[in-house]
């Protein structure tokens, strides 16, 4: 394999990039053309100083080289959004060349020949699923980054008043969320040194045991930061089910967040007043004639 890169490498990388394009590995737009061919033509070459050791084995030291460029392109594409298709071909697609420049060798012994082919597609499976590997983990860690990133934004500690803070919960409760819910209520009290913590769920489409439970778990964390906390957000249908499973929440409740809200303030000695505008005025002034 060695003897056949380095008498055939021009064909073999012509060949190789018009089997890519064919397979359409520039028509995602994500890679330019000039970019394929210096990935491709250092493959070929890190593959060739590997395969002059003598050895097959892709866990040997000397396909390091070879190891760490796939590593490197996998998880770059895995970054970019490739798919998993368009990953896997870079090296698959590799295949046919080497078999059609290995049929252009003259040898008189067709058992090699096919013994050569054989050894050429294991090794550019074995490759290929060390490509295929690095992708996966790749893609996986992006989308544990992205629930990460989406359970942030979903339970975000919002300021109200002085000393007020409102958490409005969307979505369903479990525990690794509450665990992110109870951290983020319990800092945000530290920092605004709140003394009261309005939970919304008007946005959590159902409240059972478990979700109670979660509920009640982050309610006790914040009594012991010193704050208090109200419940709103408690639809018709969801006070029944709780009625019914017979959970009981040791916290005040209110229907809406803006009655919460006015709950927090009353707590605080604060009252809401409505100003007299300039039109409230004119009305109740005398008209003159």
């Amino acid at each position: 394999m060695s003897t056949l890169l380095n008498d055939h490498e021009k064909q073999i990388f012509a060949a190789w990039l018009q089997a890519l394009k064919a397979d359409g590995a520039l028509s995602s737009g994500r890679i330019q053309e000039g970019e394929l061919q210096t990935q491709c033509a250092a493959f070929l070459r890190l593959l060739r100083d590997a395969l002059q050791s003598g050895s097959l084995n892709v866990d040997a030291p000397s396909f390091g080289p070879v190891r760490d460029f796939l590593t490197d392109l996998s998880a770059s594409r895995g970054m970019q959004g490739f798919s998993p298709r368009e990953t896997a071909i870079f090296v698959f697609s590799l295949k046919q060349p080497l078999f059609d420049a290995s049929a252009h060798v003259d040898t008189a012994d067709e058992l090699g020949r096919l013994r050569s082919n054989w050894e050429i597609g294991l090794l550019l499976d074995r490759l290929g699923l060390l490509t295929m590997e690095t992708f996966q983990k790749t893609r996986e860690g992006v989308i544990v980054r992205q629930q990460q990133e989406l359970a942030e934004l979903s339970t975000p500690v919002i300021k109200l008043w002085d000393g007020i803070l409102a958490l409005p919960l969307i979505g369903t409760l479990d525990s690794e969320r509450t665990q992110s819910v109870m951290e983020n209520l319990l800092e945000a009290i530290v920092q605004q040194s709140a003394e009261i913590a309005i939970i919304d769920i008007t946005g959590v489409p159902m409240v059972d045991t478990l979700t109670a439970q979660h509920l009640l778990k982050t309610i006790a964390a914040a009594r012991l930061m010193g704050a208090d906390c109200i419940i709103s957000g408690i639809r018709p249908q969801i006070a029944q089910t709780m009625v019914h499973l017979g959970v009981e929440l040791t916290v005040v409740s209110k229907a809406t967040l803006a009655d919460a809200f006015l709950l927090a303030l009353t707590r605080q000695g604060r009252s809401v007043v409505r100003n007299r505008s300039k039109y409230d005025v004119a009305a109740a002034s005398p008209q003159k004639a």
